[in-house]
């Protein structure tokens, strides 16, 4: 079974700098957590609903990785 990923403090960071970019009054922690904790769930939810646009974006990603290597 695949390890679950824990929000942790670099991904946080990352995310705050993300915000700072597009929503610097908001760029906080607190959102930061909530940014990530909603795209962990929608991944989650396209899993279930639509495995194959979850499939078409992986395959995406692993092509443009591909190309760029």
């Amino acid at each position: 079974m695949a390890k679950q990923y824990e929000i942790n403090e670099k991904d946080i960071d990352i995310t705050i700098s993300y915000l700072e970019t597009v929503d610097p009054v908001n760029a906080t922690p607190e959102m930061a957590i909530a940014f990530l904790e909603q795209l962990q769930a929608s991944v989650h939810m396209m899993a279930h609903e639509n495995p194959g646009l979850l499939e078409k974006i992986y395959k995406d990603l692993k092509n443009k990785k591909q190309t760029t290597s």
